[in-house]
């Protein structure tokens, strides 16, 4: 019942925006995200006491790696959902709505379309983290884009329509190309004489077939399945060369929608592929599908230090910082061992941290009305609070101690010296100490200096604004100084999943 409620919660909860009055429509986002943080947290509780949950005839059959996606989508949208309280009546403050980049006029979206798309967006995200069958894990990642569409267009002027076109045509193409990897694996594992396998259980069933396929024509449709798979799900995931659509998508966005897109939305697409190479490993073909992603990481990696230096655009600056992470859980999940259990922390770490970065870079986008880091200065005079978070949220996400990043990137490096040699290692480390002083510079440009006099002095920062970034910022230092028993088994059972 548990597991079939945190699908429907916030599927009925987006049907109910549509009761009037905006003040009952924020309440019941808030106590959905409740709702769906606290089903989530007694769905894991009970597989780590070694119950298998299932829901809704087979449908929902979640394990530890789609657990721990999940935990973090139900987090985030928590934090995202007490944030938009506070955002939306500030929007409600504004007679006046004009683009910021091209002076334009616009309006925003009626309030109930964006909060149900919020809900749906959640719920959909669920189902990709819950289901064992790769089907329903695609429709799932299909409909997460069609949730989301709405919300970076909430604001309607230019820059967001182009960004939001751009999104549904690129990530449109790649979820075709990981549908026709889907069909391409089930062709190699098709079997006329085979009984078909009972329940939804898709996964375990192409595991069990991929035991005997080495040596047989197969092996080659399976390895055009998983390219197919990486490629198209890689497309969402934003993995260099097929990001172009992240930066204007994330800067365009409001910023609890652009940290719900980098912090839950890029895991799902993760999630995709981690399936494939789940598959790809039980065939004895794990060194194929390890160095595609071992290849397409560092490729991430690199392509991200190049945008991010010199980069004046801050949500652009944290949009690029996203391909980079992306391509270092690549990078970890590619080498596999020893990495894993560092790639997975990571996961959660950037997850958190990116998505606290992306709600502070709201409070300083209200504040400031600029994108500019460049036009932006003083922060720990005049937003003291904001400034601080913004700070530790720049030392967290270049991997600085004590926060949660500096552990897992670490562990990643160990298991890549380990498993894949120097020049792999060296060319982590490089693309590191690039992107840590390519962030550096514009960040502590925007906290030091004075405040610019024509920033009305009369500004003061609410509770909504701040309370859920510094709580996702505690969250991550935690991680750095002590990471929980718990969470340790979580992601131990996680790795062992992939291999480790």
């Amino acid at each position: 019942m548990t597991l079939a409620l945190l699908l429907l919660v916030p599927l009925l909860a987006g049907l109910l925006m549509l009761i009037p009055g905006s003040w009952p429509r924020r309440g019941l986002l808030v106590a959905t995200a409740v709702a769906h943080l606290a089903l989530s947290s007694l769905t894991l509780k009970a597989m780590l006491a070694g119950e298998n949950p299932v829901a809704l005839h087979g449908l929902l059959q979640p394990d530890m790696l789609g657990m721990v996606f999940l935990m973090l989508a139900s987090v985030l949208f928590t934090a995202a959902s007490v944030y938009a309280v506070g955002y939306l009546r500030e929007e409600d403050k504004k007679h006046v709505k004009r683009d910021i980049q091209k002076g334009q006029l616009f309006t925003n979206a009626p309030e109930t379309r964006f909060l149900s798309c919020l809900c749906f967006f959640v719920a959909a995200m669920t189902l990709v983290t819950t289901t064992a069958n790769l089907g329903a894990l695609w429709v799932g990642i299909e409909l997460t884009t069609l949730a989301s569409a709405p919300l970076i267009y909430f604001h309607r002027h230019q820059s967001s329509m182009e960004a939001t076109w751009k999104y549904l045509m690129i990530c449109s193409v790649g979820i075709a190309l990981a549908l026709l990897g889907n069909i391409l694996m089930s062709v190699a594992f098709h079997n006329p004489a085979a009984a078909s396998p009972e329940g939804m259980d898709q996964l375990s069933a192409f595991m069990e077939k991929a035991k005997g396929i080495q040596g047989t024509d197969r092996v080659l449709w399976l390895k055009a399945a998983f390219i197919f798979i990486l490629v198209g799900y890689g497309t969402k995931m934003g993995l260099s060369p097929l990001h172009t659509w992240l930066p204007d998508a994330h800067s365009q966005a409001p910023s609890m929608v652009s940290g719900l897109l980098s912090g839950a939305l890029l895991n799902c697409a993760l999630l995709g592929i981690l399936r494939g190479h789940q598959i790809m490993r039980a065939a004895g073909l794990g060194d194929f599908s390890g160095d595609l992603l071992i290849f397409f990481g560092l490729l991430s990696m690199g392509t991200a230090a190049v945008f991010i230096v010199g980069q004046g655009h801050y949500k652009r600056l944290l949009a690029y910082s996203s391909v980079e992470h992306m391509g270092i859980l690549a990078l970890a999940f590619g080498v596999g061992e020893s990495a894993l259990f560092g790639g997975l922390l990571h996961a959660v770490c950037h997850s958190l941290t990116k998505c606290m970065l992306f709600l502070v870079a709201g409070n300083i986008l209200t504040r400031y009305h600029t994108l500019s880091s460049y036009d932006v200065r003083g922060l720990r005079q005049d937003m003291p609070l904001s400034g601080a978070l913004w700070t530790a949220g720049f030392l967290a996400i270049v991997g600085s101690p004590p926060f949660g990043l500096f552990i897992s990137e670490f562990s990643v490096l160990r298991g890549i010296f380990a498993h894949a040699g120097l020049g792999v290692a060296f060319l982590y480390l490089a693309a590191l100490a690039v992107i840590f002083v390519g962030m550096s510079v514009p960040v502590l440009r925007m906290v030091q200096g004075t405040p610019p006099r024509d920033v009305p002095m009369d500004y003061h920062e609410s509770l909504f604004s701040v309370l859920p970034p510094a709580a996702l910022c505690l969250a991550v230092l935690g991680l750095g100084l002590c990471v929980p028993d718990w969470l340790v088994e979580t992601l131990n059972r996680a790795a062992a999943l992939l291999g480790a």
